[in-house]
């Protein structure tokens, strides 16, 4: 008898052969990789089909050396790397009297090299495999959210610093990459890919970017060349070219002012908005432009918003940290009238002008980062008395407090790891000369990071 030839096939719908009958029920499952399903999906499904079609060859009576070869060959090719066309389905007949009929053959999937894309694959949390069902529907896997819940579970990352690491989870079950980082922002519950993440959003406009929507770039020819995720955190300035990222990289999670869409392969990043979006809990007037002013009645005794905690970061990011011992937060403090009123004289205003409550101007001034810092320099300026807060002193960041902190470590005989410089971009050799001033202070542990502290700054500066 001839040995059958076989070819990848799609499954007659009333075929009640035992392969079709397979091929019919994984198909059932599996998400296409256009609409963001992960290629290992079809990868196991190639595989059920071997087996299934395995089954059917067997049971026509086929056997001899022939057989063998042709049952190894097809096996050869659902290996992650191999062609990935030449599966054993059979070509005509479905059991006897089978052609040769050979199918052409395609490139190597670049992304199950290896068994997993460059930003992880999609799995449950811990490395778990989960239930599966991600793969079915991404309705089934959002959760209700509000702007402000995702840019706080974002924010959670940056405090901790958590370490880039596309194999590793961290203790929330996440896994380390910039993918598990906007799943876990998102809070989607198993940990998604690049090539996934889509499926949660609803793609958007750059005009109609908010805190909280994504920026992505999937490559899916290669995921490894360049793939990457941020959540968009706000614009920087009113001409809208930059924003503040939040993002997973190498070697921790930062929050930076960052060129739009990114640094690289700009014009390929797609605005999505989160699926379970829920209402409220969202600074803005509802047309999209977080800039303009709320109104005065959002501030002052008995307020409580997210417009007091977003007023009070900017006013931190301005020179206005020693006002706070915890927070910023929600509810209006003392802390946010003094930092406000020191922001305000700092513009030389002075009376009602100065007094502790923002309004229009002292709005726009810390929004689009113009006017004067707390301390008397002007934005990113530099002229230092007082501690800017720490946002000025990490991996990306470029402006005149770097220079004069790095001047200052050396003054003071702390500047051994500078080879050029000091300059205004934050190096590797600022944060080891800030960690020996700080180990010379007798600190340790986190006291002694090589990040500047407003203790390390009264210390330096004094």
């Amino acid at each position: 008898m001839t040995v059958p030839g076989f070819v990848e096939f799609d499954p007659a719908g009333g075929c009640p052969c035992g392969g079709c009958a397979q091929e019919r029920r994984v198909l059932q499952h599996a998400l296409a990789v256009r609409d963001g399903g992960h290629p290992g999906a079809h990868g196991a499904r190639r595989a059920l089909v071997l087996m299934a079609t395995a089954g059917t060859v067997l049971s026509s009576g086929v056997s001899g050396p022939g057989a063998a070869v042709a049952l190894a060959a097809g096996a050869g090719t659902g290996t992650p790397g191999g062609s990935g066309r030449a599966l054993l389905a059979p070509a005509a007949g479905h059991g006897t009297g089978l052609t040769k009929a050979p199918g052409p053959a395609a490139g190597p999937d670049l992304s199950m090299t290896s068994g997993a894309t460059p930003q992880g694959q999609v799995g449950g949390l811990f490395g778990g495999t989960g239930s599966g069902r991600g793969l079915v529907t991404a309705a089934s896997a959002t959760r209700s959210l509000t702007r402000e819940q995702i840019i706080a579970r974002a924010q959670r990352w940056i405090s901790a610093q958590v370490p880039y690491d596309m194999n590793r989870y961290w203790s929330d079950g996440y896994r380390q990459d910039c993918s598990g980082f906007i799943s876990m922002a998102w809070n989607l519950g198993r940990n998604q890919w690049t090539g996934s993440l889509a499926q949660f959003g609803i793609r958007i406009t750059k005009s109609e970017l908010r805190p909280g929507d994504m920026l992505l770039f999937h490559n899916p020819a290669n995921p490894g060349a360049g793939s990457h995720a941020t959540i968009f955190g706000g614009w920087t300035d009113s001409s809208r070219t930059r924003y503040v990222a939040y993002e997973q990289t190498r070697p921790h999670t930062v929050k930076r002012p960052t060129p739009y869409a990114y640094w690289s392969n700009s014009t390929r990043y797609v605005a999505y908005r989160y699926r379970g979006l829920a209402d409220g809990g969202d600074p803005g007037d509802g047309t999209g432009d977080t800039s303009a002013f709320p109104g005065a009645g959002k501030f002052g005794p008995g307020a409580d918003n997210a417009y007091v905690t977003r007023l009070g970061r900017m006013l931190v990011e301005r020179g206005g940290g020693r006002f706070y011992t915890s927070g910023p937060g929600p509810r209006w403090s003392e802390a946010d009238r003094r930092a406000t009123a020191a922001f305000q004289r700092a513009q030389g205003w002075s009376g009602a002008a100065a007094d502790g409550i923002p309004g229009p101007s002292t709005w726009s001034y810390l929004v689009n980062g113009t006017g004067r810092d707390i301390g008397g320099g002007t934005s990113g300026g530099g002229g230092a008395t007082a501690f800017p807060g720490t946002g000025w002193f990490r991996p990306g960041q470029s402006n005149g407090y770097v220079t004069s902190l790095g001047k200052r470590l050396v003054s003071k005989g702390f500047g051994k790891h500078y080879t050029s410089g000091p300059g205004p971009r934050w190096t590797e050799a600022d944060r080891r000369n800030v960690e020996a001033f700080q180990r010379a202070q007798g600190w340790t542990g986190r006291d002694a990071d090589g990040y500047p502290g407003p203790e390390t700054w009264r210390r330096l500066f004094r």
